[in-house]
C-alpha cells in the first residue's frame, strides 16, 4: 500500500538551496523516526485545553511524564504490530522515548519500505538524505502508524538575518527593558525556575560569546553569563547568528534565570532535527517551564498526518504545563501559486499550530527613540489552512474580519482557520555578538521570540513564588485577559502592514494591524509590569 501523505514531507523537487548529489547506496544505514499512533488523543485535547484556561477546574493541574505515558502510550496491538513488522524486517537497533509513542531506529530504509529511493543533497557545508518519492507499508500497520520521519522532509534555514540598511543605534538589552517597562530588580529568583531555547542544523551558541555579550550589554542588570546545561551535542565550530541571538536575548529578558539549550545539529543525514527536539520533550521527566524556538516551514509543504502529530505533541507539551513560543516567520503573510496560477497567501507552521503561542515582530516607529511601535514588514501572520480557528480566539479574530477597514481578497486566506501571531515583540536591528564579534543590524521575529520567552520566564519566577503554577499554555488565559476589556498588560501596535504577494491584486501587502488583536502583531508588546499584575491573578 503506497502511502504518498506519509512522509514529512510532501514528496517530490527538493526546496530552494538544495542541490541533489547522486544515490546512496540502497544498503546504507538510515536513522528514521516512527510516529506511533497514539491512544486517547480525544482526552488528550481535553486536558490540554482544561489545564491551561483559567475558567476550567483543571486549571494548572498538570501531568507529570509517566501520567501522560499513560494516556498516550499506544495500545498493546499497536505496539506488537510495529515490532513484528521491524523484526520481520531484520530491525533491532531501535530506541523508544518515555511515552512509547516515538521510535528511532537504524535501518536499511529501501528494504523496509518499498518505493523509498534515497538520494544525497547537499546545500553549502550540510548534506542531507532524501527520497523524492513516496514509501510503502503493509496495508496491516496503516492503523499503527502516523508517520516516518526522515525520509522528505528537508530543514528549513535559520531566520535570523544580518542586513546593513539604514543607520540605527541599534536594539540591546537595555533598550528592550527600557520599552517594556523592565526595572535592574527584574530578574529570576528562584533555582527551581528555568527557560529553554533550541537550536537547530549545526547553529551553536559559543559561551564566550555569552560572556562577552553580558559584559558589552548586560551591565545595568543581574543576569547569568553562563548556560546551564545544554541537552544534545554541542558542537565546536562556529558559532550561528540564530543560536547566539536565541541565547542572548532569552537571557537577556528572562535575566539570572538558568537557562537550557536544547541542541539538535541534525548530524546524521537522515536525521530530522526538530523531531530529535520533540523526542527529548517527550522523553525528559523534568524540563524548563518555557521553551523558545525560532523554527518554521512552509505549512502546505508538509503531509496533514506530519501536521496533526505535531499538534498532538504540543497538546503533550501543554499538559505538562509547559509554555512553547515559536516565531511567526519573516515573510509577512508568506506567497504561494497555485498550479492554475492564483495566488494565495502561505501559512507557516508550527507557527499555525493552535497549541503553540506564536510571535510576531515589531520595529520603532522613529529609530532614535524608544518609544511606539509599528508593524515589522517581515512579521509573519495570517490563517492556518489546516487547524481550525480555536474557540479561545474566536471573539477576537472574528472582531477583527468585521472591523478591520481593508482587508485582502476572501480568496487569498481561509478565514476560519487558526488565526496567528498571538502577541509579538521588538524584531528590528538588534546587537549579537557571535564569534567574539559585535554584529549589528540583526533582525528577525527569531529576535523577538526569545525576549517574550525570557518574559514569561520571569512571570513564572514571580507565580512559583508565590506557590501558584506555571502558565502553561499561554493563550487562552492571554486571550481571556485581553477580551475582558481595554488592559494595559500590553502595548497595542495598530499602524503598518506586512507583505504578501506581488502580485496586481494585493500589491505586495498582507494584513495591516489595527485595535486590539490582528494576524501580524497579534495583541502587541508586553508591558512587563502590567502584564505581571494581570497573571498573577489568572
Amino acid at each position: 500500500m503506497l502511502w504518498p501523505d506519509w512522509g514529512v514531507r510532501v514528496p517530490g523537487l527538493p526546496p530552494a538551496g538544495w542541490i541533489p548529489a547522486g544515490r546512496v547506496a540502497p544498503t546504507q544505514l538510515l536513522v528514521l523516526t516512527l510516529a506511533l499512533r497514539q491512544s486517547h488523543t480525544a482526552r488528550l485535547a481535553q486536558l490540554a485545553d482544561g489545564v491551561s484556561d483559567p475558567g476550567s477546574l483543571l486549571y494548572g493541574k498538570f501531568l507529570s511524564l509517566e501520567q501522560l505515558r499513560e494516556l498516550v502510550r499506544p495500545s498493546p496491538v499497536t505496539l506488537a504490530a510495529v515490532h513484528e513488522w521491524l523484526q520481520g524486517a531484520g530491525v533491532t537497533d531501535c530506541r523508544s522515548v518515555a511515552t512509547l509513542d516515538f521510535l528511532e531506529c537504524v535501518i536499511t530504509a529501501e528494504r523496509l519500505l518499498p518505493g523509498a529511493r534515497f538520494h544525497r543533497y547537499v546545500s553549502g557545508p550540510s548534506s542531507v538524505v532524501r527520497s523524492p518519492t513516496p514509501y510503502a507499508v503493509p496495508a496491516k500497520l496503516a492503523e499503527h502508524l502516523d508517520f516516518v520521519g526522515g525520509l522528505h522532509r528537508f530543514p528549513s534555514a535559520p531566520g535570523a538575518q544580518s542586513q546593513q540598511g539604514g543607520f540605527h543605534l541599534g536594539v540591546t538589552p537595555s533598550v528592550l527593558r527600557k520599552r517594556y517597562n523592565l526595572t535592574k530588580e527584574d530578574i529570576g529568583a528562584l533555582s527551581n525556575n528555568s527557560q529553554a531555547c533550541a537550536q537547530f542544523l549545526e547553529q551553536y551558541f559559543h559561551q564566550a560569546d555569552l560572556a562577552e555579550f553580558m559584559q558589552l550589554f548586560g551591565r545595568s542588570f543581574g543576569h547569568r553569563s553562563c548556560v546551564d546545561r545544554v541537552v544534545g551535542q554541542q558542537g565546536q565550530g562556529r558559532a550561528g547568528l540564530e543560536a547566539s541571538l536565541d541565547v542572548e536575548y532569552i537571557m537577556s529578558a528572562g535575566a539570572n534565570i538558568s537557562t537550557w539549550v536544547f541542541s539538535n545539529p541534525g548530524r546524521h543525514e537522515t536525521q530530522e532535527p526538530f523531531l530529535a527536539w520533540l523526542l527529548l520533550l517527550s522523553n525528559m521527566s523534568a524540563l524548563p517551564w518555557v521553551h523558545s524556538v525560532s523554527y518554521g516551514d512552509d505549512e502546505d509543504s508538509l503531509s496533514g498526518a506530519y501536521l496533526q502529530r505535531v499538534n498532538a505533541e504540543f497538546q503533550k507539551a501543554a499538559v505538562r504545563g509547559l509554555t512553547v513560543l515559536f516565531a511567526s516567520g519573516d515573510e509577512g503573510a508568506g506567497c504561494r501559486k497555485s498550479p492554475g496560477g492564483a495566488h494565495a497567501f502561505r501559512p507557516s507552521f508550527p507557527a499555525s499550530s493552535p497549541y503553540v503561542t506564536t510571535v510576531g515582530g515589531t520595529a520603532f516607529k522613529n529609530p532614535f527613540l524608544v518609544s511606539l511601535e509599528v508593524t515589522d514588514y517581515i512579521s509573519g501572520g495570517g490563517f492556518s489552512n489546516v487547524f481550525p480557528r480555536p474557540d479561545y480566539q474566536a471573539a477576537a479574530v472574528k472582531k477583527f474580519l468585521q472591523s478591520a477597514p481593508k482587508l485582502p481578497p476572501s480568496s487569498y486566506y481561509n478565514s476560519s482557520g487558526r488565526a496567528y501571531p498571538d502577541l509579538a515583540a521588538l524584531s528590528d536591528n538588534y546587537w549579537v555578538v557571535s564569534n567574539r564579534i559585535p554584529l549589528p543590524w540583526v533582525s528577525g521575529t527569531s529576535a523577538s521570540t526569545p525576549v517574550v520567552a525570557g518574559i514569561v520566564a520571569l512571570i513564572n519566577d514571580r507565580r512559583l513564588q508565590r506557590g501558584l503554577p506555571a502558565l502553561g499554555f499561554l493563550n487562552p488565559v492571554l486571550y481571556k485577559l485581553q477580551e475582558k476589556g481595554p488592559t494595559a498588560a500590553l502595548f497595542d501596535v495598530t499602524q503598518g502592514c506586512h507583505l504578501s504577494c506581488l502580485d496586481a491584486v494585493v500589491e505586495g501587502q498582507g494584513f495591516c494591524a489595527g485595535p486590539s488583536w490582528d494576524p501580524v502583531t497579534g495583541w502587541g508588546t508586553p508591558n512587563y509590569p502590567q502584564l505581571l499584575q494581570a497573571l498573577l491573578a489568572a
